[in-house]
């Protein structure tokens, strides 16, 4: 490596991640990742996460590691990477995204020189300070749900030179001392929009974030409110997904036993679910229902009410077991019908629109096409 690899290697990834706004490019040179993944962070290994020290692989290795185009776990289930004992099971809570999708958020948010911006979920800084390097201090709002990591980032971003207005709460409230705001980026998905975003941005002003739900299904979306309340927009058809803002995670799911019920022929194989689409679309029919995949198919608990459904194949093909208030299946069935009579068309044929009143929905082809509400 040269005299500074790590300048080398910024530069590397600058000019591979591709960007629309060149000014974007600028901040990742400037930036130094390694600043924000602190002394270890998690990687996959078989069903756990594995941590992994600086001290442990050096700092060539680990100079390497920091500058891929990865999303590197900081955090699973609370616990961060550098107090592991070792490997852990468990969901993320925390991570540093990877840059190329940093850089494709905010490039989709149109952010341009002056905007003020509120950032939804510091995580370790590292986006923030993307940021405040390309818009100022004084303009970058950003709120952290986690005492610990909020802590964390501001360390980072301090180390790194900047100085942001750093909040420690509920992100979904946003930030009124700050408002009225050029644009909102969230860096965590959400099950709708929260009114608060709404308020917060100034007319003609834009909402980014990522919208997605107990089935894990997500979709990109750039929202643009209006002079009447009201925001518009249409998802982008990127396979993305971040995770689910703490406060619109799923609940404990309620124990799974097959319960006598309806029992049915399919109309779809399960299979069909394994469609980036088909899933979102899956999503929609059932927004408080969580899916699991087995051998059999797929099994879908609904958290709110306890209804069932679930798929086992037979000799003429599919059929489906449904027990409950609720009838996931065929719910999930008429969406996927009127999915399908549309030409079954990519993510990026929907699009969304929240109602000055608070409703919101997501909508096929036109506004006045084939809708679902969402769980507000």
């Amino acid at each position: 490596m040269t005299a500074d690899p790590a300048r080398r290697l910024r530069h590397a990834l600058a000019v591979s991640v591709p960007v629309e706004d060149p000014a974007w490019r600028d901040a990742l040179e400037a930036v130094p990742r390694e600043l924000f993944l602190g002394e270890a962070v998690f990687r996959p290994s078989g069903v756990q996460w594995e941590p992994v020290h600086r001290r442990t692989v050096g700092q060539e290795e680990w100079l390497r590691l920091v500058y891929q185009d990865t999303t590197w776990v900081t955090q699973i289930e609370g616990v961060t990477a550098v107090d592991a004992p070792g490997p852990m099971a468990g969901r993320p809570t925390s991570s540093s995204t990877l840059p190329s999708l940093i850089m494709r958020m905010l490039d989709l948010a149109g952010i341009r020189d002056g905007d003020r911006v509120l950032e939804i979920g510091t995580g370790t800084g590292y986006s923030t300070a993307l940021l405040c390097h390309r818009l100022g201090d004084k303009n970058v709002y950003s709120v952290e749900y986690d005492p610990g990591l909020a802590a964390a980032a501001a360390d980072h971003i301090h180390t790194a030179g900047h100085s942001p207005t750093l909040l420690t709460g509920d992100g979904l409230a946003g930030h009124r001392g700050g408002a009225e705001y050029d644009a909102i980026v969230a860096t965590c998905a959400v099950r709708y929009i929260p009114p608060a975003w709404l308020h917060q941005v100034r007319d003609g002003g834009t909402i980014t974030t990522t919208i997605s739900g107990w089935m894990l299904a997500s979709g990109l979306i750039r929202l643009t409110v209006h002079d009447d309340g009201t925001a518009t927009g249409r998802f982008t058809g990127d396979r993305i997904g971040y995770m689910l803002a703490r406060p619109h995670e799923r609940p404990p799911r309620p124990t799974f036993r097959r319960r006598p019920g309806q029992t049915r022929p399919a109309r779809f194989d399960p299979g069909l679910l394994d469609d980036w689409t088909a899933q979102f679309v899956a999503q929609l029919a059932a927004p408080s229902a969580e899916l699991m995949t087995t051998s059999d198919g797929v099994i879908l608990v609904d958290v709110a009410t306890g209804s069932q459904a679930w798929t086992e194949i037979t000799g003429d093909g599919w059929q489906v077991h449904q027990h409950g208030p609720l009838r996931l299946w065929d719910a999930v069935e008429d969406c996927l019908t009127a999915w399908q009579e549309a030409g079954a068309p990519p993510q990026s044929a929907f699009g969304m629109t929240v109602n000055h009143d608070g409703t919101q929905h997501i909508w096929l082809s036109e506004p006045t096409g084939p809708s679902w509400n969402l769980p507000v």
